[in-house]
């Protein structure tokens, strides 16, 4: 088996990755959003957000 993020053999540790770098690279992944797991849904995301969620000049 080899590592989803460099190709390298694994590693018993960190399967299914060769080190704690290449586990940490792909967790990264999911916590910014690089990785989606796509909806089901047909309407558009968009319409769930209240608008006063969409506004530019909203304070954060």
């Amino acid at each position: 088996m080899s590592c989803p993020i460099c190709g390298e053999a694994t590693v018993k540790v960190y399967r299914p990755f060769c080190s704690k770098r290449c586990a940490d690279l792909d967790l990264a992944k999911w916590l910014n959003g690089s990785y989606a797991v796509p909806s089901q849904r047909e309407e558009d995301v968009d319409a769930d957000i209240p608008s006063e969620e969409t506004r530019p000049d909203r304070r954060h």
